[in-house]
């Protein structure tokens, strides 16, 4: 009963508050009355703490522009999780442009969607990134390419790191530089997460998307913990496979400590 209450409030809190929010949002982007990053944070955080997420973040994101963040990726949260704690925006699969709501919510965030299967808009889309990445947006690049299940990443695709190439080819920067970031879903109701219990965070493969939603309101209390990386320089010289690898890394490491300290500290 008390899960059902939890999810009763938590959609009434974010059904209420989005609406005003996506108003605020039209009006920047339409009038530059104000920046178009102020209110996105507003909404990710209002979501984080309506499925209730304490988010324990460490490092910060970097200063240096053209900055593209490259991040591990097990959930749908981890959009919010980041977009609460950093003025950013995604780089997405093109499939969430057609969602209901949240297609809207990401375009209205200036999200750049991606379809990795029609070659033929490749090249388009990775201009797009590049021409954001040099007019001073903070990019998230989730590198594995699909979603993980929150025990262990997957290898990070170097091609994904295309913009980043484009970015300097063209003339439009001299480097871009990649922050490593990390993210992992560490304790449940204050306890440490096992391998079994990690997956009620993870949205993974054709798992369907509302009941998710309502298990995680349902049980609430996850802990989440952000490690920002020190950035990579990436420019003219830089081999994207080496890139990736030194990316990949450095987001692994952080991810195996982060599992590791909730059951040290039992």
């Amino acid at each position: 009963m008390i899960g059902w209450i939890r999810t009763l409030l938590a959609f009434s809190m974010v059904a209420l508050a989005t609406p005003f929010l996506l108003v605020l949002q039209f009006i920047a982007l339409r009038t530059g009355l104000w920046s178009d990053r102020l209110v996105p944070p507003l909404w990710h955080g209002l979501v984080t703490r309506a499925v209730g997420f304490r988010i324990h973040v460490h490092g910060e994101i970097s200063e240096q522009r053209p900055l593209m963040i490259a991040s591990n990726h097990i959930s749908w949260t981890d959009i919010m999780v980041l977009g609460s704690i950093a003025r950013v925006h995604f780089i997405s699969k093109s499939e969430l442009a057609g969602w209901p709501v949240i297609g809207l919510l990401a375009r209205y965030q200036r999200t750049v969607f991606v379809e990795r299967e029609r070659r033929g808009q490749s090249g388009e889309q990775t201009a797009e990134i590049a021409t954001r990445l040099a007019a001073g947006d903070p990019m998230v690049l989730f590198a594995e390419g699909s979603t993980a299940d929150g025990n262990h990443l997957l290898p990070f695709k170097s091609t994904l790191f295309g913009a980043a190439s484009k970015a300097i080819t063209s003339g439009a920067v001299e480097r871009v530089f990649i922050q490593p970031v990390t993210i992992a879903y560490t304790r449940l109701h204050g306890m440490p997460m096992g391998r079994q219990h990690r997956t009620h965070a993870a949205w993974i493969g054709d798992r369907m998307l509302v009941p998710h939603i309502l298990a995680l309101l349902r049980e609430g209390a996850v802990d989440v913990e952000v490690h920002f990386g020190k950035p990579v320089e990436f420019d003219a010289s830089s081999k994207r496979k080496a890139i990736a690898a030194e990316v990949e890394a450095e987001v692994r490491a952080k991810f195996n400590a982060a599992l590791a300290a909730p059951r040290r500290s039992k």
